[in-house]
């Protein structure tokens, strides 16, 4: 019978199950005891909720049921590959009959479809692919029917049958259009369905301009700032009637001194951890929990190497107020911040737009945390403007100013990782449609390994799989800082970033080590200069000979690396085919001497000779080309040609402020003329090219310089005088001059940009926007002294043509220069143009615009 009994058990479902449930806000006392009875009755075995010291025993324990991953032990299971599942799994294996993928059911925040099971309508096969395996990647699943376990349906039309058959049944499930799971895809978080859901999807309906409903982020209270704005409201300990706070049942708290916290407080704080279950100590190696301000302290350093959990003040605050556990990890702000803040990250100026609330705190004081500015106005010497869409004022002139916008997520990520990412990510630079980022700030979390690999050495403790490693660890750390001595010495000071993974610290001195007899680590006195030390070693003779016969074998293999790299090319990694003619015969690699004598190498130095190395001397000219009709409609004869002009010294370049000579058939208004002009080139007739062309060498510039009398009597300027003025100017004819220019102006605005700034000057777009004028006008007010002392009016000079929506912007550009020392002009292009060809600021009345005009430009 007790056989029998035994074979019953085993057949039963959860027959191979230890499990614990860890009980939360999401998960009630009288749920968790429904699950525990319908696992035990399908044989799995139950284990104790957490003793007295807080934490789960490891050892048996295969699933951990919770509805979230804010509990102690989450690191600990995943790194020891248990299987933390939410509630849900236990209900879909029974439903299924068999253990479901606990990968679908998972708590981890990064797999964010977990618990979705999707299903495809009329998507074409290829998209349907994607999906499948965009779901199964993020912790979803994928149906290929309409099942009661659905919980959405992809899909661009009602008219589908799985759509139909989802209305005939009523079943609980969320039709949606495939723009939600790319736009979720694209951000990394699970995005609202509403706006995606059919059969009205408010993205296919709503304007740019619409409005974006606004969310309250009432979970981010308490998590967006470092430094708590008070203390926990309920806690009266005087009260009879307070509700019991077991939160810190067990535990052991130190509050470092880096909090700069009076006595007063801190004695309100201690009372508060006895209140709710813990006790305080003074000892980092005795705590369970750190409470500390900044991550350069030695304490800090100490609990995290010992993997102890460590946060601020405002996540204690947290757990006393809610009675609730949290990872600090789970919020950015709940983690100890740097006092230096992230690497390169204090020259950039934030602002912020569209986020409202305790979301918009949170991004403020994460931006401080990070090093940053943060200013409440966005003026044109911002870096960054952080928005949840692309709809609002700020977001105008942005793009205005030529200002970074990107969402949150760089920001967050920046911050979690400890490294600043590159705005070219499509990922921070996207902005759903319709949708408001805002509903997902404050979901990423500290990236552990990321602080780990910065702020500590891994390996200063043993790392073993469990918290019974783990306690061990802290053990022996506590007894190597006796050893070495008190805590808070210099050596504690800077971290260990120099000790190799794996190694174990041992006290200078000591005469007993623990655990297995190791190779002597390295010297970690380090030399200032000299970055590549050989450690010293013990000699072995034996490892010599062996590092010498393996040295030995290798030499063929060197000698080929090394021809290799003198072929052009360079090196091919994973070697060339066996029947190159390149190839070290099989012959060249058994014998290193050949019968006459002579070395392998020398014999196939007579086979073959080495191929030269055409290496070219640097340019004697750096040649820009305008107007140029040689090779008007032949990329490959310019390619040939400029191939050959290389060859005779000649290098045709692109760029106006690196050349050294111009070229071009007559004077003429294009932008690289004008631009390459301000740096006073020596310009030749585009004849030099032909000639060296047709005669295969170089010719003498002095023989090519540009006569033009033609252009020179039509624009009203010697060329000769121009490029001597130049000399002169050295790019700086229009320095310290503000210079607006409107949006549509014919030519072009970045043709515009490009002239003034080849010049000197500063070129602004001029949309006539009402919230731009304060900046414009700080524009004005900040340009160089020495050009406001003259006795001569001022002027201030909008470049634009005479269209009507030109037109509309003239009077508030006069508006926009009163108040200032100033007088406002608004001139045509050709005053522009003439003054650079010129290189002096030359003024005709016909340059200047007035209402009622006739344009040109029509």
């Amino acid at each position: 019978m007790d056989e029998e009994a035994a074979a019953a058990a085993q057949s039963l479902l959860f027959s191979q199950v230890h499990f614990v449930i860890v009980q939360s806000q999401s998960l009630k006392v009288s749920e968790a005891a429904t699950l525990t009875k319908l696992l035990v009755d399908n044989g799995a075995q139950a284990h104790s909720l957490p003793g007295p010291n807080g934490r789960i025993s490891l050892g048996e324990i295969t699933h951990i049921i919770s509805a979230t991953s804010d509990f102690i032990e989450y690191d600990d299971a995943t790194d020891a590959l248990k299987s933390v599942v939410k509630p849900d799994w236990v209900t879909a294996s029974v439903a299924k009959g068999r253990l479901a993928n606990p990968r679908s059911y998972s708590p981890d925040p990064r797999l964010f479809f977990s618990g979705l099971v999707l299903c495809c309508a009329d998507i074409p096969e290829g998209d349907k692919d994607a999906i499948m395996g965009g779901v199964l990647a993020t912790g979803g699943l994928y149906s290929s029917s309409v099942t009661k376990l659905v919980t959405h349906i992809v899909a661009m039309t009602m008219d589908h049958e799985k759509c139909q058959t989802v209305l005939k049944k009523d079943l609980k499930c969320k039709i949606v259009l495939p723009h939600w799971f790319d736009d979720c895809l694209r951000i990394g978080k699970r995005l609202d369905e509403d706006p995606y859901t059919l059969p009205n999807p408010d993205i296919l309906h709503m304007k740019p301009g619409d409005p974006f409903l606004e969310t309250t982020r009432i979970d981010l209270q308490g998590a967006s700032s470092v430094q708590p704005r008070e203390l926990p409201k309920f806690l009266d300990c005087q009260r009879p009637n307070t509700r019991r706070v077991v939160v810190l049942d067990g535990k052991k708290v130190m509050l470092c001194n880096d909090l700069d916290i009076g006595s007063h407080l801190r004695g309100t704080i201690e009372e508060l951890v006895n209140y709710s279950g813990g006790t305080v100590t003074n000892t980092v190696h005795r705590a369970d929990m750190l409470i500390c301000q900044y991550r350069e302290s030695a304490e800090y350093r100490t609990a995290s190497r010992a993997r102890k959990e460590v946060g601020n003040l405002a996540w204690l605050y947290y757990l006393i107020t809610y009675n609730s556990w949290i990872s600090p990890m789970k919020r950015l702000l709940y983690y100890p911040v740097s006092k230096r803040g992230l690497p390169g990250f204090d020259r950039f100026r934030i602002s912020l737009s569209n986020y409202n609330g305790e979301a918009r705190v949170y991004l403020e004081n994460l931006a401080i945390a990070a090093g940053g500015a943060f200013t409440k106005t966005m003026k044109e010497d911002n870096t960054h403007l952080i928005t949840a869409h692309q709809h609002s004022d700020k977001c105008a002139a942005a793009r205005e100013w030529n200002i970074n916008m990107v969402n949150h997520l760089w920001l967050e990520e920046s911050y979690a990782k400890w490294q600043i990412q590159t705005l070219s990510n499509p990922r921070y630079t996207y902005f759903p449609p319709q949708t408001n980022l805002s509903d997902v700030v404050g979901q990423t979390q500290i990236d552990r390994h990321a602080v780990e690999n910065y702020f500590f050495a891994p390996g200063t403790v043993e790392e073993s799989e469990g918290s019974e490693g783990r306690r061990l660890n802290a053990k022996a750390l506590e007894q190597h800082d006796q050893d070495t001595g008190p805590r808070g010495s210099s050596q504690d000071l800077v971290p260990d970033r120099t000790r190799p993974s794996g190694s174990t610290p041992t006290a200078p001195g000591s005469k007993h080590m623990n655990g297995p007899v190791r190779t002597p680590a390295a010297n970690r006195i380090v030399v200032h200069g000299r970055e590549n030390i050989t450690p010293s070693t013990t000699s072995s003779r034996g490892a010599k000979d062996r590092a010498a016969a393996k040295l030995h074998d290798q030499a063929a293999d060197i000698a080929l690396y090394e021809k290799e790299k003198k072929r052009t090319g360079g090196v091919i990694f994973g070697g060339r085919r066996r029947t190159s003619e390149d190839a070290v015969s099989n012959d060249s690699r058994k014998r290193s001497v050949s019968k006459d004598g002579g070395t392998a190498q020398e014999e196939y130095g007579r086979d073959r000779k080495r191929p030269k190395t055409n290496k070219l001397p640097p340019p004697a000219m750096r040649l820009l080309l305008t107007g140029y009709k040689g090779w008007e409609k032949n990329g490959k004869k310019e390619a040939e040609d400029k191939s050959r002009l290389r060859d005779l010294g000649v290098l045709v370049t692109q760029d106006p402020t690196t050349c050294t000579h111009l070229a071009s058939p007559s004077i003429v208004r294009t932008k690289k003329f004008v631009c390459a002009l301000a740096r006073a080139p020596m310009i030749l007739s585009t004849e030099f090219i032909d000639d060296c062309l047709a005669k295969d060498e170089w010719r003498d510039p002095e023989d090519y310089v540009l006569h033009d009398s033609a252009g020179e009597q039509r624009m009203g300027f010697k060329l000769s005088e121009a490029v001597s003025r130049a000399k002169t100017h050295r790019g700086h004819l229009l320095r310290g001059m503000p210079i607006y220019c409107t949006e549509t102006v014919k030519g072009g605005f970045d043709v515009y940009k490009s002239i003034i700034e080849a010049n000197g000057g500063k070129c602004l777009l001029y949309k006539g926007r009402a919230g731009s004028n304060a900046a414009s006008r700080a524009g004005v007010e900040e340009e160089d002294a020495d050009a406001m002392d003259t006795d001569e009016p001022e002027y201030l000079y909008l470049i634009s043509g005479h269209m009507p929506v030109e037109k509309a912007l003239w009077p508030k550009f006069r508006q926009l220069v009163q108040g200032t020392k100033k007088l406002p002009r608004i001139v045509c292009t050709d005053w522009l143009l003439n003054s650079a060809l010129r290189q002096e600021l030359h003024w005709d009345e016909v340059y200047e615009l007035k209402e009622g005009a006739i344009s040109n430009d029509q």
